[in-house]
């Protein structure tokens, strides 16, 4: 075969299989490009207007969100079903200390940032209220976390009496239980972890139960497979319908650019940092030839704005990359739920630039709290557009700031908020990468332990084939 036609080959190659990547990176900046054309070109457009542009976006999102729970609870049942105790304990363990790791090393760098470059200082910022604000800022730090430890998907409201006169402090409110909207994931997470490992405990009795929940995990990955497709039209339509929305683009960069600037910093250099660094000592390779194999990925978390939406494909880029399934079905949904090291950042940046703006200081111990509170607060923070904002509440509480004070940065947030989803999801993909190179040598013996004696001039062909 002549050199040209190898190449050509090749090229016909790459192209079948990146085409959907291309495509769905393509479709955020004709998004954009869009968005930008008619907010400068037409008259402002009303909500209905901005509604009708971003529906064919909404509806891919929803697709997304309705393979969450059933993928989520098969995933993480026939993983750890599949797995015995002590293994089942090693990868967690591997894929919680890099989590944790992570999420403090983003937490230190977001302070390093704002106490150097001190964004909030000079700062002429128009206040934004809205709805979503005015409730967000009604909780009680304590009532936050209580919330997150129950594992129920409810939340604590409070709310003034107003016929009790003088007016109270918030600490003496009335107080509600309300039911929060979407699903309840880390409550599932934690339901399936148990019920796996329960599976996994029966044996020959609970093999019924595994090859159940491994054919529905199958299963799930087939449709999202389907779904998939009409990522680059969802993703162009939510990007678009965003920027419609945005107010005035000069006025904002005015006003938050050197916050804007801060956070972004922050964001790459974790990414493309801090997170290289540890998954190089981890596997002694570079992630960027990973990162690229994940662009479509990390483009549908930019367009989405949901690391929760973004899992089935998450899922199944890991899957083509030849990554255990064991590992990826439980690591991934875990990431999802408790690891968001780009809202960590964004939390300890917002919370002292907020106190640098209002001209407030504060010592190495409140620095130290507000590094405690974002990592816990991020836990908390659903994988959902937007979740950042009522946990960003119990931050500014540990600085001392007013609730309401999360209207200085709304302006931006919604754009802060894909980039730094897009590191989340990066992160977990990565994590998962790293936690199943420190984990081949175990898996392999538990597949040869538990091998027919036929099967194991199999694995040894592929445990050769690996190597090389």
């Amino acid at each position: 075969m002549t050199r040209p036609k190898q190449d050509a080959n090749k090229f016909k190659s790459f192209m079948q299989e990146n085409v959907l990547t291309m495509a769905t990176v393509i479709g955020v900046f004709v998004g954009g490009l869009i968005g930008f054309i008619i907010k400068n070109s037409t008259g402002e457009w009303t909500k209905r207007e901005i509604m009708y542009i971003s529906f064919p976006g909404e509806i891919f999102l929803r697709m997304l969100k309705c393979l969450i729970v059933p993928l989520l609870v098969s995933s993480i049942t026939s993983a750890i079903g599949g797995l015995d105790l002590s293994m089942s304990s090693k990868i967690a363990t591997r894929a919680i200390t890099y989590y944790f790791v992570t999420t403090i090393s983003a937490v230190i760098l977001g302070i390093c940032l704002v106490t150097t470059i001190r964004p909030g200082q000079g700062a002429k910022i128009v206040e934004t209220r809205t709805e979503t604000i005015d409730k967000a800022s009604k909780v009680l730090t304590p009532d936050t976390l209580m919330d997150l430890v129950s594992f129920l998907q409810h939340r604590t409201e409070i709310f003034e009496n107003t016929s009790i006169t003088p007016a109270q402090p918030m600490e003496n409110w009335e107080f509600k239980s309300a039911q929060r909207e979407g699903s309840n994931v880390l409550g599932l997470v934690m339901f399936s972890v148990i019920l796996g490992t329960t599976i996994g405990r029966m044996r020959e009795k609970g093999q019924l139960l595994q090859d159940f929940f491994t054919t529905l995990s199958e299963a799930m990955m087939t449709i999202t497979s389907w779904v998939i497709w009409i990522s680059p039209l969802g993703v162009a339509f939510l990007i678009a319908a965003k920027i419609i929305e945005m107010e005035s683009i000069a006025a904002t960069i005015q006003s938050l650019g050197w916050y804007f600037i801060t956070v972004m910093i922050g964001l790459f250099l974790h990414g493309f940092g801090t997170i290289a660094v540890i998954f190089f000592l981890g596997t002694r390779r570079m992630p960027y030839r990973f990162i690229a194999k994940l662009s479509q990925v990390l483009a549908t978390a930019f367009g989405t704005g949901s690391s929760s939406a973004t899992m089935p494909l998450t899922i199944k880029c890991l899957d083509n990359m030849g990554i255990d399934p064991r590992v990826t079905r439980f690591v991934i949904p875990v990431g999802a739920t408790i690891n968001m090291d780009g809202t960590a950042l964004y939390e300890a940046v917002a919370a002292l630039f907020i106190a640098q703006y209002r001209e407030m200081s504060y010592s190495f111990g409140t620095i130290v709290a507000v590094s405690i509170t974002a990592t816990a607060a991020s836990i908390g923070a659903a994988g959902i557009p937007q979740a950042g904002l009522v946990t960003m509440v119990m931050v500014l509480d540990t600085v001392g700031l007013e609730p309401k004070d999360v209207s200085l940065i709304i302006a931006v947030d919604w754009l802060l908020d894909r980039f730094r989803t897009t590191i989340n999801v990066m992160c977990d993909a990565l994590g998962t990468i790293l936690v199943n190179h420190l984990s081949k040598n175990d898996l392999a013996s538990v597949d040869r332990l538990n091998a027919e004696p036929h099967e194991l001039l199999e694995l040894g062909t592929s445990g050769h084939e690996m190597k090389e």
